[in-house]
């Protein structure tokens, strides 16, 4: 791999420069992220080391609980500064990968229907997986959303224009950017031979491009942060906020941040995050997949905690239900929004399952709206407008839950159905999002649901932890890694069957090359905290 220097020792991969990297990457950007870079990176790395002592506790069996309930952050009489204008309805919003200009553009733009979500978030974590080259046209998009002239020409195999999609500048959703977590690492950019954190480069690339713009529009620059575990994980982002909006001339907050609290820890922890970045806060979303993820990768040596099967465990599930009502009565006592989950249900190919999928989205909506949820998240465009008849008012902040306890219990339980077909079900997701992921893909349509990085993410570790155990499923077989092949192998021909693949050769190779990755990855002696911490080489 060939990188060049770019700054003062920067590198970066010369392939993405002598592309695309040079629109991106102006002098000004290059000084202000090795200046992030220089000042924050020691500290990302400490933090990191304290996400695994925790984590090294938990495997030795002591559990995840709250902290101090007497500090400021629990007790004090304190808000968040005043939500902006341009944010003050949030009842849908759209989530999707970044680097696809098409899906960016219909995110942001009503649907056939004549719906269009009050906010959109173009991803760079879960839904895209970080090549390069994606990061950068994610970059590049975002710069063109903000500007109001994103377009995209869809042409036929002559290279002639078939389709145009373009965005309507005075009638978009608003522009929300979801950067990648303190864990990843951005390979394609090295300071001093290191590898940059990739949420600070995608934060500083947006921000420096965009924010004149937006507050032009009298639009507010807008960030998700995903994967936080602790308060001072928090600190660390608000710290950066502060320093990223210094750099580029501003003297007060002008950057504003919703943050997921999709982990164990977080969830124990949703005050002391809340407070810590009190001055750029603007809400809280409850993120079930990557919850559901880490409730299973932080429990997963405890014999009495084994997850059960991924379809049983839903918002009803007590530890979930207490989860979500916990952040809606902080949150809204604090000002701030609780913005609900994800439905991953896909439209369908027939009009029974669209409207069996139909009909869960708006009962899972619902249920969202009447605990007190200012809004939700949908995967697909097609249910923005089934998504929004839930929701009614523009936002509940005035839900404050008197009579729930903001300690409740957390932890999961360990009880329910333990399935052949609820491991078969892991086992085909593995396959299909890793032939995606060997494609560039970070999100994946498949068995009527949308499967990104955390779905599979669930899959796998759900698999490991029954592995690891070797729990008895109810049918009575025994999970042993000679079960597991055997299914594996199993699905990997009902797939090919089910697509009709037997003389394609190229894409049943696909399945099968993702299929060996799957296996390996779900039955490794040490399950990995994630999939990959790295981006891959340009």
């Amino acid at each position: 791999m060939a990188f060049i220097e770019i700054g003062n020792n920067i590198s970066i991969s010369k392939k993405a420069w002598d592309g695309s990297g040079q629109e991106i990457f102006v002098p000004n950007l290059i000084n202000i992220i090795s200046t992030l870079h220089e000042k924050f990176e020691p500290r990302r790395q400490k933090l990191l080391k304290a996400r695994k002592e925790r984590q090294q506790k938990f495997d030795a069996g002591s559990l995840p609980d709250y902290e101090d309930k007497n500090s400021e952050a629990c007790t004090g009489n304190w808000k968040i500064k005043n939500i902006p204008q341009d944010f003050m309805k949030r009842r849908v919003e759209i989530t999707g990968p970044v680097n696809d200009p098409k899906m960016v553009i219909n995110m942001l733009s009503r649907n056939g229907e004549g719906f269009r979500a009050d906010t959109a978030m173009v991803d760079f974590e879960d839904s895209m997986k970080p090549s390069f080259d994606n990061v950068i046209n994610g970059i590049k998009n975002v710069i063109a959303a903000s500007h109001g002239n994103l377009r995209f020409e869809k042409t036929n195999s002559s290279g002639k224009v078939e389709k145009s999609y373009v965005l309507n500048p005075e009638d978009m959703a608003g522009l929300m950017v979801r950067v990648r977590g303190l864990h990843l690492n951005e390979s394609n950019l090295k300071i001093n031979n290191t590898p940059i954190h990739g949420g600070l480069l995608e934060l500083a690339a947006c921000f420096y491009h965009t924010s004149k713009i937006l507050l032009k529009k009298n639009k507010t620059p807008k960030y998700y942060i995903p994967k936080c575990e602790h308060h001072e994980e928090a600190s660390w982002w608000n710290d950066l906020f502060t320093e990223i909006e210094t750099l580029c001339g501003y003297n007060q907050p002008t950057l504003r941040a919703t943050f997921l609290i999709e982990t164990l820890p977080a969830a124990f922890q949703v005050e002391e995050i809340l407070f810590a970045v009190k001055e750029h806060i603007i809400g809280l979303n409850v993120g079930r997949w990557d919850k559901i993820f880490s409730d299973i990768k932080v429990l997963k040596n405890h014999p009495d905690r084994i997850s059960a099967d991924r379809a049983t465990i839903n918002m009803q599930k007590f530890w979930m239900d207490h989860y979500a009502k916990r952040l809606i009565k902080i949150c809204h006592s604090r000002g701030a929004f609780a913005i609900g989950g994800m439905s991953a249900f896909t439209p369908g190919s027939d009009e029974e399952i669209r409207n069996f999928q139909t009909e869960k989205v708006f009962q899972d909506k619902s249920y969202e709206a009447e605990i007190g949820h200012d809004g939700c998240w949908v995967s697909h465009p097609y249910f923005i407008g089934h998504a929004m008849k839930a929701f009614t008012q523009d936002n509940q902040l005035s839900v404050t839950l008197e009579d729930f306890d903001k300690h409740p219990d957390l932890i999961m339980d360990g009880k329910g159905p333990r399935t052949l077909d609820g491991l078969r079900t892991n086992i085909r997701v593995g396959i299909a999002y890793l032939r995606g992921w060997n494609q560039d893909l970070g999100c994946v349509s498949w068995d009527n649901l949308m499967e990104d990085l955390a779905t599979l993410e669930i899959s796998r570790a759900q698999t490991w932890q029954w592995l690891h155990h070797q729990i008895k499923l109810e049918s009575g077989e025994t999970v042993t890694k000679d079960l597991i092949n055997n299914l594996f192998n199993e699905e990997l021909t009902n797939i090919i069957n089910e697509h009709e693949l037997d003389n394609n050769n190229e894409i049943k190779n696909e399945y099968m090359k993702a299929k060996d990755l799957a296996f390996s990855l779900f039955t490794q002696e040490k399950l990995d905290d994630f999939l990959s911490e790295n981006s891959d080489l340009y």
